[in-house]
């Protein structure tokens, strides 16, 4: 059974740090794509970065490049997404989600997906 366990939300002052978990059960990370959306209160789910594991190519939105950095822990079959310098505007569910192989940009285009953890930043 695919399963994530999502972990690192929480609250975090404006210009702070987080790092989230997403820690995959049932399947082997190496021939999956990983991303990380969010969404807040109103909006649509997005997409935040991707990384797919097969060639290591990561993704960024614009709206968070050189502040947040996706990683795979393979040994322990792990995740990560470090976020850096966070802005209110960053306030959101978290998500990661898996699909075949390669990166995808749409929600729709990902197969599984954990249950997603809160991130709120305010001071």
């Amino acid at each position: 059974q695919v399963q994530f366990v999502e972990s690192g939300g929480g609250l975090v002052q404006p210009g702070g740090s987080l790092r989230l978990s997403c820690a995959a059960s049932g399947f082997i990370l190496d021939y999956y794509a990983i991303g990380w959306f969010r969404q807040a209160p109103g909006k649509e789910r997005e997409g935040v970065s991707c990384i797919s594991s097969s060639d290591g190519m990561t993704y960024y939105a614009d709206s968070v490049k050189g502040r947040f950095a996706i990683s795979v822990d393979a040994a322990k079959n792990t995740v990560y997404l470090q976020m850096n310098s966070l802005k209110p505007e960053d306030t959101a569910v978290y998500y990661c989600a898996a699909r075949d192989l390669f990166c995808g940009t749409s929600p729709d285009e990902y197969d599984y997906w954990g249950q997603g953890t809160q991130v709120t930043v305010s001071s």
